[in-house]
């Protein structure tokens, strides 16, 4: 017997995203009981399809860029994913993404599988002409895997509700048929759904605001820091201000900036809507060095950017009481160790940041009912989710003695692997 090997391109990469879900899986599979007989299940990738994405320049000159689409376990359902546009997309991490995506739809009991996809591209070296040919030949190239009940992709770093559209429009066009529910976080003219937008953040804010609850902490005048500034930092900084909670600092692409008496969150978005950044902006100071952001004195730290920031080599500096992981895993097990060895709680990324998943999944059922719900239903539904599976984890993390991280694994886990087992295998 053979025993299962990475991909000879992943051997170069032993901390590698794929690498941190593997060892999470490890920590998980102790409680897993008699489950635990299927737990290799959750180390192979269903599937996985790497595709050459050619496009002509506007100069006339053609370039070529990797793609990729993972799709790790349908066993509850079709997979679920978002696509990113990044430089530094690797199979490593599209596999990790996707990994997390299967244990986030079922710690939320959303009936997806988990599912990513990604191209390794700078967009913003592309005019939008090429950027359009470039999402078009990739859905293209995709398209034998994907499909409203095969797997639904949405946007990720990099993408958003113009790129899900020209996804959407390639597909149907190739299949002869307008089929709006193959993507999920289009415009809503096409047949997205209102609040997709926000959903993210929102659901990092809704979960935040319960956590500091149970911590006895009151979200009014909470310190809070935030590591980016996009879709999902933005919004939560947003709403935090909203409710009165201090955002001290900020910290994206280009810069962190602090101001101890609290930012003005909505002038900064304005600021980084017209500059890109939130580099310049007067109303905070500029931190001459970047890694001071993770010593900055706040009550809960958003790590809302890239996957593994939160690293042994930063994980003893940090000051808050809480990190709430709007990003896909943002912290490294060693880092995960050394905060709870500090008594920092970690409130783990396939709770926190599930809120996104779960509004795509209200806007693939609006699809296929073409009946739509108004953006305070949509929000209320969100709300109750969110809170009805922090309870959960809440609670069986408090009964198995366990960290957050590992009771959302051990809920997400047994929810896959329970169908797994009923579903058995095909001889």
């Amino acid at each position: 017997m053979v025993a299962y090997q990475p991909l000879s391109f992943l051997q170069s990469q032993p901390c590698g995203p794929w690498e941190v879900y593997l060892e999470q899986i490890d920590r998980v599979t102790p409680h897993l009981g008699h489950l635990a007989r299927w737990i290799d299940t959750l180390k192979h990738p269903k599937r996985i399809l790497i595709v050459d994405v050619p496009i002509e320049r506007d100069d006339g000159s053609i370039a070529h860029f990797e793609g990729y689409r993972v799709q790790h376990n349908t066993s509850r359902g079709p997979g679920k994913g978002g696509v990113r546009f990044h430089q530094d997309v690797t199979l490593s991490e599209v596999m990790a993404l996707s990994a997390w995506m299967t244990v986030k739809n079922a710690a939320v009991n959303v009936p997806y599988g988990g599912a990513k996809g990604g191209i390794r591209v700078d967009p913003k070296q592309l005019s939008m002409a090429e950027l359009q040919r470039m999402t078009r030949r990739y859905t293209s190239e995709i398209q034998i895997i994907i499909g409203p009940m095969k797997d639904i992709p949405a946007p990720d770093v990099n993408t958003n509700e113009q790129i899900m559209a020209w996804m959407m429009d390639t597909y149907s066009v190739n299949e002869g048929s307008t089929t709006t529910g193959v993507v999920t976080g289009k415009p809503v003219s096409l047949g997205g759904s209102l609040g997709r937008q926000e959903a993210t953040g929102r659901g990092v804010f809704v979960v935040g605001c319960e956590v500091a609850a149970l911590r006895g902490l009151d979200v009014a005048g909470m310190r809070v820091a935030i590591q980016g500034f996009g879709n999902v930092g933005g919004v939560a900084a947003r709403l935090f201000a909203q409710s009165g909670a201090l955002v001290v600092a900020i910290q994206d692409h280009e810069a962190a900036i602090v101001n101890e008496g609290g930012i003005d969150v909505n002038a900064l978005l304005g600021h980084a809507r017209s500059s890109g950044s939130v580099a310049g902006f007067a109303g905070a100071t500029r931190l001459d060095n970047r890694d001071e952001f993770w010593e900055i004195d706040c009550d809960m730290l958003i790590p809302a950017a890239l996957e593994q920031q939160i690293t042994a080599a930063n994980a003893g500096k940090i000051k808050a009481s809480i990190v709430l992981e709007g990003a896909n895993g943002p912290t490294t097990p060693a880092a995960d160790d050394i905060l709870a060895e500090r008594g920092i709680l970690v409130v783990p990324d396939v709770i926190a940041n599930a809120g996104g998943v779960t509004v795509s999944y209200f806007e693939w059922v609006q699809d296929f009912s073409s009946f739509f719900w108004t953006e305070d239903e949509i929000n209320q539904r969100l709300t109750r989710i969110m809170k009805e599976a922090l309870a959960a984890v809440w609670q069986l993390a408090a009964d198995r003695k366990v960290s957050l991280r590992t009771a959302a694994f051990i809920v997400g886990c047994t929810r896959v692997l329970q169908a797994r087992e009923m579903r058995g295998l095909y001889p």
